[in-house]
């Protein structure tokens, strides 16, 4: 029997940036079969009452699953395919393969920085196909969207990473990228701050994103620099995707580093200047502090910085790296040194800055977390319900239905999810129920593996995933359910 469960009296928010009503979400297998009042009154043909699971969601919101646009998920999914950082949140899907850094198509016994924020033991995947097949054998609680990354095709097919490709090995680029595309994937990413994208020039990227655009697809970046020469980097982002026909995203739009605070007075404008030509969008976590490879470039002597990991030194997790530095008796710099290969927190912006980002018309909401992170950024765990808490119900710097269509219905048009991220008969039912009263983040920089609070249930593809157990005390206790993720693939047709 089809299984059906129907959501009743709760505040409908759809994920349009509609205004929410009260009313009923009927879900009857893996779709959306009615979005109304009194939907129990007229059940679809064939499906009598008692054959559907009713749930009073008084008080309660339901709204579409959460859409986090910028994830480092690729290997997790296969690893720890329940994904309770994330489905705990209501996340029901991922985009993965951001920063230039995607698990296909490369394969290496042991991954190099930055591809070791995948992982030390995933690269194992030569197409985005086999990708796949190992998603679907694993049945993740999430589904999941795939990027490909400049920089792991750099790895696969560049000699020499200090340098651009060679005209031969851009050719080899396009035609493993083409692939790719032809396979599913939802877009190209990349990530020109990173040493080895660093030396490829815009010609490079524009050369990729043109393959991308044949099929479609979308073009995400961090930026060659969120510092000084933001932007520059802004209208080198702008440009490429504008010459190569493919929609931009900007990935975890920051001003990054005491000199650049408040710049986002400068940038805003100038992203605002580039969306009148193009579509662009930009992504963004609710947090002052990124994190990353531990890299001696970003060590000032200012800012504060925590340290996540350390292959040669993983008592030294959890310190932050002026502790650790005063401690052997060593400046920071030569402390990033001793400690790397490492990751590390970087409290590199200001909360202006953050608050003037998540409340722009353009962005949406993405974790950026790294969850192979020994001590992770507490973002992996709280991004979205953060957001909800602080900027919404605490902040007021937008409405309800405005932050949930920032996590749902703009990030799936962005990213060309077909038919997800809105309440709506017909499309797959991938649903939240929250307590707008009580919802909460827990997780911190000290403690960050915590579950959030006041997100109910979680259903992906129809299947109840995720339940909370009802109070805070009893919340350690709720687990994933079913496992009903899948790959989505690209559904825009080739232009």
């Amino acid at each position: 029997m089809t299984r059906a469960t129907l959501l009743e009296n709760g505040l409908v928010i759809d994920g349009t940036g509609a205004a929410g009503w009260i009313g009923d979400v009927l879900l009857v297998g893996e779709r959306i079969a009615a979005v109304g009042q009194q939907v129990r009154q007229r059940l679809p043909e064939g499906l009598a009452l008692q054959d559907v699971n009713c749930v009073d969601c008084s008080g309660l919101a339901i709204v579409p699953g959460f859409i986090d646009v910028h994830t480092h998920d690729d290997a997790i999914v296969l690893k720890t395919p329940d994904m309770l950082p994330k489905i705990s949140q209501g996340i029901t899907t991922v985009v993965s393969g951001n920063c230039g850094i995607s698990l296909a198509p490369f394969v290496v016994a042991k991954p190099l920085p930055p591809l070791n924020l995948l992982g030390a033991d995933s690269f194992r995947f030569d197409s985005v196909a086999g990708y796949e097949r190992a998603v679907s054998a694993a049945q993740p609680a999430v589904n999941v969207a795939v990027l490909i990354g400049h920089t792991t095709l750099r790895f696969a097919c560049v000699a020499d990473l200090s340098q651009p490709a060679s005209a031969s090995e851009l050719d080899a680029m396009c035609a493993l990228l083409t692939r790719c595309m032809e396979e599913g994937a939802t877009g190209l990413s990349s990530g020109l701050f990173y040493e080895e994208a660093f030396a490829a020039p815009a010609e490079e990227v524009v050369r990729l994103a043109q393959v991308v655009a044949r099929f479609g697809g979308v073009y995400a970046t961090h930026l060659r620099s969120e510092m000084q020469t933001i932007i520059e980097a802004l209208h080198e982002a702008g440009d490429t995707a504008f010459r190569a026909g493919v929609p931009l995203v900007i990935s975890h739009h920051k001003c990054a580093g005491p000199d650049n605070w408040g710049r986002t007075r400068e940038t805003l404008p100038v992203i605002e200047a580039l969306a009148a030509r193009q579509q662009v969008a930009m992504d963004v976590y609710p947090y002052v502090a990124g994190s990353t490879v531990l890299r001696e470039d970003l060590v000032d002597g200012v800012i504060d910085i925590l340290v996540n990991w350390s292959t040669p030194h993983p008592e030294m997790t959890g310190r932050t790296l002026a502790s650790v530095a005063a401690e052997w008796g060593v400046d920071q710099k030569a402390a990033c040194r001793r400690l790397q290969p490492g990751g590390a927190c970087y409290f590199q912006m200001q909360e202006d800055d953050v608050k003037r980002v998540i409340a722009h018309p353009l962005s949406m909401i993405g974790s950026d977390g790294l969850p192979h992170d020994q001590h992770p950024h507490p973002r992996l765990w709280g991004a979205f319900p953060r957001v909800l808490a602080r900027y919404w119900r605490d902040e007021k710097l937008f409405s309800l239905e405005t932050a949930i269509y920032k996590m749902t219905g703009l990030s799936a048009r962005n990213f060309r999810l077909h038919e997800r991220g809105q309440l709506q008969p017909g499309w797959h039912a991938d649903v939240v129920v929250l307590d707008p009263a009580r919802v909460r983040d827990v997780a911190t920089y000290e403690n960050p593996i915590a579950l959030s609070e006041g997100i109910e249930k979680v259903f992906v593809n129809g299947e109840l995933a995720y339940a909370a157990q009802g109070t805070a005390a009893q919340a350690s206790q709720a687990r994933v359910q079913a496992r009903a993720g899948r790959l989505l693939r690209r559904h825009a047709p080739p232009v």
